[in-house]
């Protein structure tokens, strides 16, 4: 049964890219032609373009940039997987594993070397001109508010990269005419996305108009309504320490408001057919060379699907069951059937190792076994055409645990960690391509083995938000992973001290400003430069991480 739905569930989130290809031409070669659609009474304008192209493709944009996927291969993939102990490479320029600063990788999610990519190019400013175009328009009230529920996605992202960061006034060099926008503080922007959630949310209506460009549920509205109060949850989580008073009230709103089942969850069906801008991102990364040989699961979540080690977690006789599904070993690159799936046999890599550096040499790792031998995702789940995961069930429901565990909202943390894990296991059905879902069997033992804590309190959390992590790192969202990661703590990760890392042997808290911002933005840059608690480091911390 849950095999049909999913896959329904994707039939139904295909795009017809012709579309998509359309939108993404008219919203970045309309500069191109500037004279002409201005004096061309049958070009494109103001009253006769259709704004459902914008969310199209700042939809698309949020998986990924158009260009080689800088964004998901420096920002995700190079540093946060790597922070999180997600992923484990000995590639060189992979300079998170060892916690090194390179200033272009660490800006390519806000800017790209080029100027042309990056979040703030490619997401931002086609959501703040849908927005724009749509205020006070009736008939596109639902595509309007569909929007700002994109936005606020886009942005907490970019804030939780990097803390205050311009948004008021962010996208509005046209509209407003403001060249140079304002870094607001991040505490501001988490209070306006709140109350841009609330609002927006509020003001879907299930009858009314239905948005065609809509990649993520094709205009199904009541999606929408669960999906704006489940990221609205996400969102007050991330103040559960910084300000847990809000966080409480606004949690409290939402009870019986968010996901339902895995058939809520939300993710975009990438095309493996229509070229470099619709393939899925993290699937062109690892594909390509060298990393599809060099980039492995780290040993830290292999070790911990097999119930060996962790500080605060117990050992258990019941791996993981996601091990078979997400992991192999002596996989042959080029050959899909090939490798090793038993769960006994996987085996991660350590982090902090590099192909040539005498001591730290991966030759030199403790119980090196082979590069090859060691485990990485199959290649059901890094092709091109796999779905990027954006918010899911499974999230959602472990989000609740921890605050019933935290707040006592919302219902018992052991109902809602028992559905959290099991969202997370069977999800992975929705990868499509012969990705199977753990078997519900498997799921109950595994919880029988994993149950939530008796004690509740920290022991609660930890299991919670390790729970979490592995979820996330299996979505490919290591993102989320990092944010949920420097919010709570948990898992406990022993850092990586590499010789000349750029943190003190301690692990990440945030991403520097991009220098090229010194130059673009000077006045504004400056003094947020100079705010950052802990100052514009990797070690620097974003305001709501009450460490």
């Amino acid at each position: 049964m849950v095999l049909t739905i999913n896959l329904n569930k994707m039939k139904k989130k295909l795009i017809t890219y012709s579309m998509l290809a359309l939108g993404l031409f008219l919203t970045t070669g309309c500069t191109k032609n500037f004279d002409k659609l201005n004096t061309d009474p049958t070009a494109f304008s103001a009253t006769n373009f259709d704004p459902n192209y914008l969310l199209t493709t700042a939809q698309l944009d949020y998986t990924g940039s158009q260009d080689f996927s800088y964004d998901t291969w420096r920002a995700d993939l190079i540093y946060c997987s790597t922070f999180m102990q997600g992923f484990a490479t000995a590639i060189g320029y992979w300079a998170g594993d060892k916690y090194q600063s390179n200033p272009e990788y660490l800006a390519a999610y806000w800017q790209s070397d080029n100027g042309l990519d990056g979040a703030y190019y490619e997401q931002v400013r086609p959501i703040v001109d849908m927005v724009t175009t749509t205020t006070n328009e009736p008939q596109y009230n639902n595509l309007h508010q569909i929007g700002r529920i994109m936005k606020a996605l886009i942005f907490e992202r970019i804030t939780d990269l990097y803390g205050d960061v311009p948004y008021s006034q962010a996208g509005e060099g046209y509209y407003g005419k403001i060249l140079f926008p304002v870094y607001d503080k991040q505490q501001a922007i988490y209070t306006n996305l709140i109350s841009e959630l609330q609002d927006a949310t509020s003001k879907l209506n299930p009858s009314g108009d239905i948005p065609t460009g809509d990649a993520i549920y094709h205009g199904n509205i009541a999606e929408w309504q669960k999906f704006g109060n489940s990221l609205l949850l996400r969102v007050a989580m991330r103040l559960s320490k910084v300000d847990p008073a809000t966080a409480k009230t606004v949690i409290t709103s939402l009870v019986g408001k968010t996901f339902a089942s895995n058939a809520d969850d939300a993710f975009f069906v990438h095309d493996a057919t229509g070229g470099r801008p619709t393939v899925n991102r993290v699937s062109q990364v690892l594909q390509g060379g060298p990393e599809n040989q060099y980039v492995k699961w780290s040993q830290t979540f292999i070790d911990l699907l097999q119930g060996k080690t962790l500080p605060t977690d117990p050992i258990a006789a019941v791996p993981d069951p996601r091990l078979s599904i997400i992991s192999v070993a002596n996989y042959t690159i080029g050959t899909p059937a090939s490798g090793d799936t038993t769960p006994a046999d996987q085996q991660g890599q350590p982090n902090g190792y590099d192909l040539n550096g005498g001591a730290t040499t991966l030759g030199n790792a403790p119980g090196f076994i082979s590069v090859a031998a060691y485990s990485c995702p199959p290649f059901s789940m890094t092709q091109m055409g796999t779905p990027t995961f954006i918010l899911t069930y499974g999230e959602t429901e472990l989000l609740w645990a921890d605050a019933a565990e935290r707040f006592g909202i919302g219902g018992t943390a052991v109902s809602h960690y028992n559905n959290g894990v099991t969202a997370a296991m069977t999800y992975l059905s929705e990868y499509g391509s012969g990705t199977a879902a753990v078997p519900a069997g498997s799921v109950t033992t595994y919880l029988a083995a994993h149950p939530y804590p008796a004690a509740g309190g920290t022991a609660g959390l930890s299991a919670t938000n390790t729970q979490y992590w592995i979820l996330t790192n299996t979505m490919f969202d290591f993102y989320e992973s990092w944010s949920n990661w420097r919010r709570t703590g948990y898992p406990v990760l022993n850092p990586v001290v590499y010789p000349g890392n750029a943190t003190n042997g301690t692990i990440p808290r945030r991403f520097p400003y991009p220098l090229i911002e010194a130059t673009n933005n000077p006045t504004n840059y400056t003094a947020a430069h100079n705010a950052v608690p802990g100052g514009d480091t990797m070690t620097g911390h974003v305001w709501w991480d009450a460490q």
